[in-house]
């Protein structure tokens, strides 16, 4: 079932994403050689909650942490760990969210520790390139299958894989709404997009195949091939004057290409 939002509630569900988008800041702030995963997400939890908010993630169907730290071939669902140690030039993907006065802010973002190879940053930039013509698509009248295609055509045109198995999904009140929202598909194509719709965008792209598994711990999703992914996602919200992002702040764009914020 589709939840529409009103006006008045979007303009709640921004408290939500802006302390998201905060302490995804913060987090990426810290991705330096040498620390680990959990303890990124120590800083994103202890930032979340100093400012009044609940982790949407932690407890969320067992998940233990705070944010998703997914480094390299891992695509999503990264569990943090004190032996997961970051190292120079890896790409670490952090996917978190806050829950403020019952709504959710669900963002994600990868980060480059240290200074990355040509090749990573190639891929973080079209995976970012992939979310901002997605966001275009968010507007009353087209169907998911526009914003699924439009991922798919931008990062299959530059040899890149589009993954299959994971996809964005509607936001509010819950984490995972409906509808569905693929990375991949044909225009014109499923549910259609109306005025009140909140969606989370979030195009996950890798330097080989589409294919992935699942590790034993039974959350991290890696690519079967081995080959590094990128993550970036926004909570959008669909109005009649175009889509609004909704996991924004006032720091300022990011800049993929710095592994941060300009």
């Amino acid at each position: 079932m589709i939840h529409i939002k009103t006006p008045e509630e979007i303009e709640q569900m921004k408290a939500a994403g802006r302390l998201s988008k905060q302490a995804l800041r913060r987090v990426g702030a810290h991705v330096k050689p040498g620390i680990s995963t959990l303890e990124l997400d120590g800083i994103a939890e202890g930032f979340i909650r100093l400012h009044k908010g609940i982790p949407a993630f932690k407890g969320y169907n067992g998940f233990p942490g705070t944010i998703c730290s997914s480094v390299n071939e891992q695509v999503v669902h990264g569990i943090p760990s004190p032996e997961a140690i970051l190292e120079e030039g890896d790409l670490v993907s952090i996917d978190t969210g806050a829950v403020v006065d019952g709504w959710v802010g669900d963002n994600a973002w990868t980060f480059f520790c240290g200074k990355p190879s040509e090749e990573a940053k190639a891929l973080c930039e079209i995976t970012f390139d992939c979310l901002k013509a997605a966001i275009e698509m968010a507007v009353p009248g087209n169907r998911v299958g526009d914003i699924g295609y439009a991922v798919q055509e931008l990062a299959e045109r530059h040899g890149y894989g589009v993954v299959r198995d994971y996809t964005g999904h509607g936001v509010g009140h819950t984490m995972h709404e409906d509808p569905s929202v693929r990375n991949y598909g044909k225009r014109g194509r499923g549910v259609r997009l109306t005025e009140g719709m909140v969606i989370a965008i979030e195009p996950m792209i890798t330097l080989g195949g589409y294919d992935c598994k699942t590790l034993s711990n039974g959350w991290t999703v890696v690519t079967t091939d081995g080959s590094p992914a990128a993550h970036y996602e926004n909570t959008v919200a669909i109005t009649k004057d175009g889509p609004v992002v909704l996991t924004q702040d006032d720091e300022g764009p990011w800049c993929p290409l710095e592994g941060g914020y300009a």
